[in-house]
């Protein structure tokens, strides 16, 4: 019997780590076979090329090559260039989306408007703060799909609340840890410590990349300021994704001292994981890293006011600290103080989320 058409969509870095294992499982089954489109959202080889090597994924059947630009102009180069390709390379019985960055919503507008059912996975997931761009690409992405996957509880309330069909929301857990786990042993093989000269637990592991905090130039100067004064006591290892690079060099902001304060590219899955696993703490407004870090149990201190993960906050070692310092200041104090809560087992987070979602789809799309 021939295998059903699907495609997966990926664009960004999050998207190739949820779908990696949910391609492996397809694969398994054997009911479907996977079509890889990959936007070009993210186009350079450490935000993307990588990852896509360190998880195993086979090249992309086709790169869409939309690159940088504004939201608007982003999102639409994307869906059209992949309305165009279901147009003349032959549609899907499916598409399946994750996650909630441009290429997420911009493949799910194209393939809704030619009528090719859609599956999010990582449904439901709400922040409430509209002026995320990702908070609108949730909202849009799961009104059109027609399957909806969720991670965590909180999930299910959202989209009960938001008045979706019951049959079609399926709370399946959480993909990006089906990946830490098959990733793990290897992430610990990793010699991006003794490469960057830091010993595990002495070190404090940095990301930073929202518009909240890295495009308004004074509130970015402060945090770079406040993190430079808290790496006297302990030192910070910032992987500075290519936004803040800009941002910064545009504000004239200056880090260190060197010793105290590293600068380093973005790290492959692997090297990031290690990070994480080995850090005596991480500062970050990255959500993948909130889940990796409450997994792990690392305290994870997190540069926003609100979040579309509240289970790591309930659950997990996440606290919100915004972007203000004297808040931050006083989480630091209870984190050196060793006042810092402990991971609980958040429900589902177990590493067999794709075997879970597979019989779904074999039920709706075959």
């Amino acid at each position: 019997m021939p295998q059903i058409l699907l495609d997966g969509i990926v664009g960004a870095r999050p998207n190739m780590m949820k779908m990696a294992p949910l391609a492996r499982a397809l694969s398994a089954d054997g009911t479907f076979s996977l079509r890889l489109i990959h936007t070009g959202q993210h186009f350079d080889d450490q935000m993307s090329a990588v990852f896509l090597r360190e998880l195993g994924m086979a090249e992309p059947h086709f790169n869409l090559g939309v690159g940088p630009g504004s939201q608007g102009a982003q999102t639409a180069r994307i869906m059209e260039a992949y309305e165009t390709l279901l147009l003349t390379q032959g549609r899907p019985r499916g598409v399946v989306v994750v996650g909630d960055v441009n290429s997420t919503m911009a493949c799910t507008l194209a393939a809704a408007k030619l009528n090719v059912p859609v599956a999010h996975v990582e449904a439901g997931l709400r922040s409430g703060d509209r002026t995320m761009p990702e908070e609108i690409n949730r909202l849009v992405t799961d009104t059109l799909s027609d399957l909806l996957f969720v991670s965590d509880p909180a999930g299910l309330s959202h989209l009960a609340m938001e008045g979706h069909d019951p049959e079609a929301v399926h709370f399946v857990g959480n993909i990006m840890m089906d990946t830490l786990f098959a990733e793990l042993p290897f992430a610990e093989a990793s010699c991006v410590l003794t490469t960057l000269g830091v010993e595990p637990q002495s070190y404090v592991y940095l990301t930073l990349h929202r518009p909240s905090n890295v495009d308004h130039a004074p509130t970015l100067r402060r945090l770079m300021d406040l993190f430079s004064e808290l790496a006297k006591d302990v030192p910070f290892v910032f992987a500075v994704h290519p936004r803040t690079r800009r941002r910064l060099t545009e504000a004239g902001i200056t880090l260190g001292p060197a010793d105290r304060f590293r600068i380093v590219e973005p790290l492959g899955y692997r090297d990031n994981l290690r990070m994480i696993q080995c850090a005596m703490a991480t500062v970050t407004d990255s959500g993948g890293i909130q889940e990796e870090a409450s997994v792990l149990d690392i305290p994870c201190l997190t540069v926003r006011n609100c979040t579309e993960r509240p289970v790591t906050v309930e659950l997990g070692t996440s606290e919100l600290v915004g972007n203000e310092p004297e808040r931050i200041r006083e989480a630091w104090g209870r984190l050196r103080a060793r006042q810092w809560k402990r991971v609980s087992s958040i429900p589902l987070w177990d590493g067999h989320t794709s075997e879970r979602i597979v019989p779904h789809l074999r039920e709706e799309w075959a």
